[in-house]
């Protein structure tokens, strides 16, 4: 677990990294690339560590060592399971707002469904902690509800908050609609980021489907980013207000709107 710069959290935990959507605006590839520990999807494969990878292992295809002799992404940006991670929110006596797996999608299609049960019952040894899980699949969180094989239900409560992410309006009504599959008394959020278009909310009342959203721009300097217009993002600040939702508007759109337009507010 590590402190953030992210400003909706306090300390972001990765006991599952990698991800095989491929997004190209993706920070989290983007980090691992920055160090030198990622040279593109190999056969999306899942691993699983019991331990830090150092030295005494060799090094693997795609790994390069940290300066401790530990290799965060042993296997550059495919999924890994680092098990030796699940105790480190137990050793976090305050009380802190923790983004799951900013690494990885926790969620996603490929991971298997014994890794989401070891985070959720870890999650359960540490319960002094609020935490924030965020996928592009929000349909897995039915799923893992509905599945006979399931040994720990999602926990539920003020301290569990389950998250989609959507940059279009077409995604943003896919995610309502998905993670309404989670029964009443989940508490659910939306995190629009990067938005790369407008979105609409007269015809489809997605914004009621959540009980906060989180509005970024893409950073970086990759070609081909899209800049938000200004509009698009006080029409989606002004429908969360009609309907009394929270909205969080992270630094990157500060340039577009201006410091005395943001609204960082938070649900809890």
């Amino acid at each position: 677990m590590n402190k953030t710069k992210i400003e909706w959290c306090d300390a972001t935990w990765n006991p599952v990294t990698g991800c095989l959507h491929g997004c190209e605006y993706c920070y989290a590839a983007r980090i691992v690339h920055r160090f030198g520990l990622y040279s593109g999807q190999k056969n999306g494969k899942c691993h699983e560590l019991t331990e830090p990878w150092t030295f005494s292992q060799g090094e693997p295809e795609t790994g390069h060592f940290a300066p401790d002799g530990r290799d965060p992404f042993p296997f550059g940006f495919e999924p890994t399971f680092h098990r030796y991670r699940l105790d480190e929110p137990q050793h976090w006596k305050k009380p802190r707002t923790i983004f799951v797996c900013s690494m990885a999608d926790l969620f996603g299609a490929w991971v298997p469904d014994e890794w989401i049960e070891a985070v959720m019952e870890a999650t359960m040894q540490a319960t002094q902690h609020r935490y924030l899980f965020l996928t592009k699949n929000p349909a897995r969180y039915g799923q893992v509800l509905r599945s006979p094989s399931w040994r720990y239900v999602l926990p539920r409560g003020a301290s569990f908050w389950y998250g989609a992410t959507a940059t279009t309006e077409e995604k943003a009504i896919g995610a309502s609609n998905e993670i309404d599959s989670l029964p009443y008394g989940y508490k659910k959020f939306l995190s629009i980021e990067p938005i790369c278009g407008p979105l609409r909310v007269s015809e489809w009342d997605w914004i009621s489907s959540f009980d906060w959203v989180i509005i970024g721009a893409e950073t970086g300097n990759r070609s081909g980013k899209i800049v938000p217009e200004k509009s698009w993002i006080n029409y989606i600040v002004a429908s969360c207000g009609a309907r009394g939702v929270p909205v969080f508007m992270k630094d990157s759109l500060i340039p577009i709107v201006g410091e005395e337009n943001m609204r960082r507010e938070f649900p809890w």
